[in-house]
Parts: structure tokens; C-alpha cells; sequence
């Protein structure tokens, strides 16, 4: 039987109206697996099979594709048993226990802005663009006070390039970012289309 997730979007656990607390958001990141079903979720972009989830964990936790089956089934049954609810329970999934298949519901975008996470590197976007930011500043100097190598680029050039790679770094973001403005506003876009008449008026 279905959960409430899809009805009980943006309240906690506790019934309040106006959001998760940051307490229950790092609670649920503070697990592995509920990160890396809300980081599948997010890359998906549509509902989940349980079974599928839990064979992409254990391979990530196991490290073999396909993971042993015993890992899967202890994946499988946390899942089921502990994660899913928990987060159905909060909003930030809609799981379906009969189908056994799951969703984003409404409160992911609360902890997406916690999972803001640059690929590869491990570290959030915040610290990526200010270190870039750094790495622009220190250039300038450096061209500005002769530093080999720096003092041939024209200074109008290298904050150019810097600029060129901040803004190539936002657009990749926001693909990535499905919780980003973009993404909600064309979401909510009422589709255009011709009016057409139902049997049923």
C-alpha cells in the first residue's frame, strides 16, 4: 500500500508546515544509502524499482557489477524496512511498499541544496567557485607584478578565460542541478497546446 510521501511534501516528521529541519535533512545524509538513492533518484529522473536501487548500491558498496547477491538482499531489505519509509515519512520520497517502486516527491529540493556536489571531486560547488575565484585573483597579481609566464598574458585575457570558465562552470551546474530554478519553472510551465473537448463535458 502506498505511503504519504506525495501528500505529506515540504512538513517533517513531526507535522509542521514549513519545511524539513536541518536536523532531519543532515539525518538523512548522514547515511549512505539515503544519499545514493536520492543521488540515483535525481540522475533518473523518474520512479525507481526498489530491486533496482538496491542492485546499484550494493555495487557501489560491494564495488562489483553485479554486486554479490547477498549484499543486494541487504540492501534490498534496508531499503524496504528503515530508508525508504523514513524518507517517504518526510516528503522527500513518494514509495510505493506494493509496487515497491519510488520517487522524488516535493522536499528533495530542500536536500539537493545540501548535495550540491561537484562530480569527481568531492567537494561542494560554493568551495569549487571559490577557489576558482582564488586561482583569477592570484593570476591578475601575479601578471600585474611580472610573474614569468603570467606577465605575457594580457591581463583583459586571462580574467577573460577565468570568466569563460565560471560561466561554462554555472551552465553544467544547472544541467546537473534538477532542483535549480531552470528546472522548477519549466516544470511548472502549463503546456501550450490547442483546446480540445472531452466526451465526458
Amino acid at each position: 500500500m502506498p505511503t504519504g510521501g506525495a501528500e505529506s511534501v515540504g512538513t517533517t516528521r513531526h507535522g509542521e508546515t514549513n519545511g524539513l529541519d536541518q536536523s532531519d535533512i543532515h539525518d538523512v545524509l548522514r547515511n549512505d544509502r539515503r544519499r545514493l538513492v536520492l543521488e540515483r533518484l535525481r540522475s533518473a529522473e523518474e520512479a525507481e524499482a526498489v530491486a533496482d536501487l538496491a542492485e546499484y548500491i550494493g555495487g557501489v558498496e560491494s564495488g562489483e557489477s553485479p554486486p554479490p547477491r547477498n549484499v543486494r538482499q541487504s540492501v534490498y531489505v534496508s531499503l524496504h524496512q528503515t530508508h525508504l519509509p523514513k524518507l517517504d515519512e518526510l516528503g522527500i520520497v513518494t514509495y510505493d511498499s506494493d509496487a515497491k517502486t519510488v520517487a522524488l516527491a516535493g522536499a528533495a529540493d530542500e536536500v539537493a541544496v545540501y548535495m550540491e556536489i561537484v562530480p569527481k571531486y568531492g567537494i561542494s560547488w560554493a568551495e569549487y567557485y571559490l577557489g576558482l575565484g582564488l586561482l583569477g585573483l592570484l593570476s591578475l597579481v601575479g601578471s600585474g607584478i611580472g610573474v614569468p609566464t603570467l606577465s605575457g598574458v594580457d591581463p583583459t585575457y586571462l580574467g577573460g578565460a577565468f570568466l569563460v570558465l565560471v560561466f561554462v562552470s554555472a551552465a553544467y551546474q544547472l544541467a546537473d542541478q534538477r532542483s535549480s530554478l531552470v528546472h522548477r519553472l519549466r516544470e511548472e510551465a502549463p503546456a501550450i497546446g490547442p483546446a480540445t473537448t472531452s466526451d465526458d463535458d
